[in-house]
């Protein structure tokens, strides 16, 4: 069984995007907070 990556992307206001931070992210499962 091989481990699972996750990945966590946090940007500080609603009108951020965290698009920027996900497009460097190689992992199977993301969480993002706002």
């Amino acid at each position: 069984m091989q481990g699972q990556r996750i990945g966590y992307v946090r940007v500080s206001s609603f009108d951020q995007n965290p698009d920027r931070q996900l497009e460097q992210i190689e992992v199977g499962k993301v969480f993002t907070d706002k």
